[in-house]
């Protein structure tokens, strides 16, 4: 059912888009949306993965034209040939992964393309960094303009992402999962900065899949599904019961689909695992078809210690035991040869070539099942990945196209895939759901039961806490590299277990 809500007459939209329309070849990307943002107001734009947000965002920004509607600014229609143009309208946008330079100084990201200028043409350097430390000290952030960025952390970065954007005279603030590297600290912060240039009168479009953060920050809403805008109104008015339907077009009853199962013998015990600078005695056992939650705050070891259990990095002390034998991992190619597999964070950096296709990605871990006398068929390869992406559902064109063009949950199905071909007996899945939308969560929620359900051992390293909550069998709660402790599936309390991790038990 569509939700629209009034707006009160006083408040006199920013920007409109009419009836906007982009096709692209044998997809309607988006079909006559509308969306309205007005001054002092978040609009949170909500939909799963294909939804056309992106190619909403691309529209307003002006890297795509639309086929048919109107983009109206301030009441007088525009039309934006290209990102500039876009630009001197005061629209501009802060990715997930904004392209800013390592070896430039942060003034020179923030104003790279638009630097000021002296009499002569030359860049006014003392005019530019004192603009970037304004910038800076607008949004409370504790950066020097002469720093080099490759010397900032993520959360910093990010500050400097924002600082460029607002160092246009934007009006209107696009962010597009700007929290997905940040820590519960530094999204508190982030919201702050949204909170003053809410004050400021700027309309901010927000993109996010995290439910938690839509309601903590926005006004608004508006929900896309297949390229339609489905609903809009104001939050305070609707639930979020409400708006999943809207998103998926059904009721998800089950975003945690755990599914009870006999947990058998011990499979993996780790004994006293400590590395130099990020982990130190990390004990616990795991057992056949159980789930063990991984939980803890951004730079609490949990990533690292996974690293180190998969072989990229070496510890400086403990020991494995696999099904009751000593193992002693070097290398990754240890790690699978003894029945350890890694899906790490960021699929799109680390678990997959997006620009190879599907099949050969899904074969890269098994390539002696595909090879014979040194030559790789591709007829096996094909049959290995259709395997695969027949049994997660996968969703593509074909096996061919390359991993880049699919969404974030089906590039998280080829990496899976790639990883169940060489059979494993333990998989780690560091923050399998990040950056995904609510139907492929239940989707992957769902798989990984049924792999738990198959005796398939899981560690599942998660920054979420409903997700560590609805399908972990115990969680394990890291802190500053140490272990905060462990919980049982019937003594789980979210109050409990971030007391552990933020060290206020």
């Amino acid at each position: 059912m569509s939700v629209v809500q009034a707006v009160p007459e006083s408040q006199t939209p920013l920007l409109e888009m009419r009836g906007i329309s982009k096709s692209f070849p044998g997809v309607k990307a988006l079909d006559q949306v509308d969306v309205t943002l007005h001054p002092g107001t978040v609009t949170a734009l909500i939909g799963e993965n294909g939804a056309g947000k992106s190619t909403l965002v691309k529209i307003l920004t002006g890297i795509y034209q639309p086929d048919g509607g109107e983009i109206v600014v301030s009441g007088a229609p525009v039309h934006f040939a290209n990102a500039e143009a876009a630009i001197r309208s005061g629209i501009t946008a802060i990715h997930q992964e904004t392209v800013l330079f390592d070896e430039l100084s942060v003034a020179e990201n923030i104003f790279l393309g638009h630097a000021p200028r002296n009499r002569l043409g030359l860049v006014n350097w003392g005019a530019m960094n004192a603009r970037a430390a304004a910038l800076l000290t607008s949004i409370d952030a504790p950066i020097s303009p002469y720093t080099r960025l490759k010397d900032l952390s993520i959360a910093h970065r990010h500050l400097v992402a924002i600082a460029r954007a607002l160092s246009v005279e934007a009006r209107v603030v696009i962010m597009d999962e700007p929290t997905a590297a940040l820590s519960y600290k530094e999204v508190e912060d982030l919201f702050q900065i949204i909170e003053r240039l809410k004050r400021q009168g700027k309309a901010i479009l927000f993109i996010s899949h995290k439910f938690e953060e839509v309601y903590q920050i926005a006004d608004r809403f508006v929900v896309f599904r297949d390229g339609r805008s489905i609903g809009a109104g104001m939050l305070s008015q609707t639930g979020q019961d409400e708006i999943v339907r809207m998103m998926v077009g059904r009721s998800v009853e089950h975003v945690f689909p755990k599914v009870d199962v006999a947990i058998g013998s011990t499979v993996l015990n780790v004994s006293g695992y400590s590395h130099p600078t990020e982990f130190n005695e990390v004990s616990f056992d795991l057992r056949r078809g159980e789930i063990l939650g991984l939980y803890g705050l951004v730079g609490a070891g949990r990533s690292e210690f996974c690293q180190a259990l998969f072989g990229i990095t070496r510890p400086s002390a403990g020991t494995i035991e696999l099904e009751g034998r000593r193992i002693d991992i070097r290398s990754p190619a240890d790690a699978i040869a003894a029945g350890i597999v890694y899906v790490p964070e960021e699929r799109g950096r680390h678990g997959a070539v997006l620009q190879m296709p599907i099949f050969q990605n899904m074969s890269m871990a098994t390539l002696g099942s595909t090879t014979r006398v040194g030559f790789l068929h591709q007829a096996e390869e094909f049959a290995l990945a259709r395997r695969y992406a027949e049994r997660l559902d996968l969703r593509a064109a074909a096996l061919s196209v390359p991993v880049g063009t699919l969404s974030g949950g089906n590039q998280q199905k080829v990496v899976i895939g790639k990883w169940l071909a060489t059979r494993p007996k333990v998989i780690i899945l560091d923050e399998p759901t990040k950056g995904i939308d609510i139907g492929s969560k239940a989707a992957v929620h769902a798989f990984m039961s049924e792999l738990a359900g198959e005796g398939l051992s899981v560690i599942m390293v998660s920054s979420e806490l409903p997700e560590i909550l609805g399908m972990s069998d115990r969680v394990l709660v890291m802190r500053e590299g140490r272990m905060a402790g462990m919980w049982q599936r019937d003594g789980l309390d979210a109050e409990v277990l971030v007391r552990a991790a933020t060290g206020n038990m």
